[in-house]
């Protein structure tokens, strides 16, 4: 889905953007091709309120929910960052791009791993835990006081420290080679990407994370949550309000 040029951005009634203004959090659906602060600056021209932001960023490619804070609500941003999060996708075998997404350019071929269902999904279970991971070259992680995406598009040497995450669960839902069907639980901090990555490597091949939504952030559900147009709908009405 491409990027809309933003619907009409007409004054809210005084009572309604006040309420924005005192502080709300929405979940909302990341459209895919979306940035996370493309929907920041759609539900800022939206509501008229210049405080915006959002609680945990989504690569363009994924979908799923992305918290948004508005109005004095940012201020707690930071108490949501924490939050435990699911993700549901599909890992591509055979193949890695620099990205290990699907908007990178293809580096590396690889065998498709000739397993079980049960045999990636015991590999898949070794990554639950606490474990050492070695974050993607290409995210927003910073070194040498720049992201890591601006150090790699420059083609600069980087070289990623590992650091220690929490996988809560790694489960493989279908095995149809060479694509493999996920679901993930983590806490922050955790890249699904390289969580494929080395699960790829595990079984002596490569891959990529061709589709990835994240379904939960916390309490917050993919189930339960707004649309960019539903959003702009129910802020305008006022029945975002009537909802809570």
């Amino acid at each position: 889905m491409k990027r809309e040029e933003g619907s009409s951005t007409s004054a809210l009634p005084p009572e309604v953007r006040k309420r924005f203004e005192e502080g709300v959090f929405v979940s909302l659906i990341k459209p895919e091709g979306w940035t996370s602060f493309q929907v920041v600056e759609r539900v800022r021209a939206v509501v008229g309120v210049k405080k915006v932001g959002h609680a945990g960023t989504l690569d363009p490619f994924a979908t799923g929910v992305l918290l948004v804070a508005i109005g004095r609500a940012t201020k707690r941003i930071s108490e949501l960052m924490g939050l435990e999060k699911e993700y549901e996708g599909v890992i591509e075998f055979g193949e890695e791009t620099d990205t290990l997404d699907p908007t990178g350019a293809v580096v590396r071929t690889c065998p498709v791993p000739a397993v079980s269902w049960e045999e990636l999904r015991e590999a898949a279970r070794r990554f639950e835990g606490e474990i050492e991971q070695r974050p993607p070259v290409y995210s927003a992680l910073k070194l040498r006081g720049k992201r890591l995406y601006q150090l790699a598009r420059a083609g600069k040497p980087v070289d990623v420290p590992a650091r220690r995450v929490f996988v809560k669960r790694f489960e493989i839902l279908d095995w149809q080679p060479p694509e493999a069907r996920f679901r993930v639980e983590c806490h922050a901090g955790t890249y699904i990407r390289a969580l494929a990555r080395d699960l790829a490597a595990a079984v002596g091949s490569c891959a990529y994370v061709k589709e990835l939504r994240r379904t939960r952030i916390g309490p917050y559900e993919l189930s339960r949550s707004l649309s960019l147009e539903e959003f702009e709908r129910q802020a305008r009405s006022g029945e975002l309000f009537r909802r809570e």
